[in-house]
């Protein structure tokens, strides 16, 4: 991506990457807006266990799991192996990271409070080689690359390297590695098509409108398949979530009590009741599309406020 700064004449001037001298610098950029970039909670930076030590050990509210961070400089390194390598040390030791956690203060976790299938690893760099993107790119794998780059002007740019869309299953790889074996079995990486798979064709029809009418509000809108519902971000912010049942759709609008711009009343607030998703409204019991292009408004109205 190259940026262009507009000038008072109206002509444009390249504005200039500036690099990140040493990892620490990305470390520290990352852990002061954890919650603005990744929607994520710090839980300990410079986490040491079993003489391991992981840069940056946070919390995802939304999956209720464990994610490590770790910033790479050096693009020689082999992204699978030491992702494989935390995934398992983390397993083995869950107890330590729930000690962690609940030793920060605030909110105490419990064993059965965290869902350990959906513990990822993330790694950010300023660039990633591609043999370090295919050494990951398998759908149902929970190590993500992020990059980042920083410029001249104080401008970030924070870009999750999405999987292709023929993406094969780690699964494929055999189980001679027992270290594989035993984070494949108990790690999951979620895909629409896991959520889909049980239901009638009008639901999944159904869903897919809704999809393509939510990815047309905007550029940008990613789709983050979770264990119980498709979350749809933008810039790491999760903005509506769809939970496909058998017999249609449920939504979660990410908006505060009170901020919904609703004026026929068809969510309901649920801001006082335990759910899966983020936000404070839901819709519930969607049969058909006929409210669509209403929806649609409301959950634009959300993206305008984030």
């Amino acid at each position: 991506m190259i940026l262009f700064r507009t000038n008072t004449d109206g002509t444009v001037s390249q504005v200039k990457e500036k690099s990140f001298k040493l990892e620490r610098e990305m470390q520290q950029l990352f852990e002061r807006n954890l919650g603005t970039i990744m929607g994520l909670e710090l839980v300990k930076s410079e986490f040491t266990i079993k003489n391991r030590r992981i840069d940056t050990l946070a919390f995802d509210p939304q999956t209720r799991a464990f994610v490590i961070i770790e910033y790479k400089r050096d693009r020689n390194m082999s992204v699978f192996d030491q992702g494989i390598t935390y995934l398992n040390l983390l397993l083995q030791n869950k107890a330590d990271f729930l000690v962690e956690y609940n030793e920060r203060g605030g909110q105490q976790l419990r064993r059965t409070d965290v869902d350990w299938s959906q513990t990822r690893v993330v790694f950010v760099s300023t660039n990633f080689t591609e043999n370090q993107i295919q050494a990951t790119d398998f759908r149902d794998f929970s190590i993500e690359l992020w990059k980042v780059q920083r410029y001249e002007n104080g401008q970030i740019a924070v870009s999750p390297i999405q999987k292709s869309a023929n993406a094969a299953s780690v699964k494929l790889l055999g189980n001679d590695n027992a270290t594989l074996k035993t984070v494949s079995d108990e790690i999951k990486t979620y895909t629409e098509e896991n959520l889909l798979e049980d239901k009638s064709e009008d639901v999944v029809a159904l869903y897919e409108r809704f999809r393509t009418a939510i990815l047309d509000l905007a550029d940008g809108i990613e789709v983050k398949p979770q264990k119980w519902y498709v979350a749809f971000k933008q810039n790491g912010r999760n903005i509506v979530s769809v939970e496909v049942q058998k017999k249609g759709l449920k939504l979660y609008i990410n908006a505060k009590q009170g901020s919904l711009d609703d004026p026929k009343h068809i969510a309901r607030d649920v801001s006082d009741t335990g759910h899966l998703s983020t936000g404070d409204y839901a819709i519930d019991k969607i049969m058909d599309d006929s409210n669509l292009e209403y929806i649609m408004s409301i959950v634009k109205g959300v993206l305008k406020q984030s």
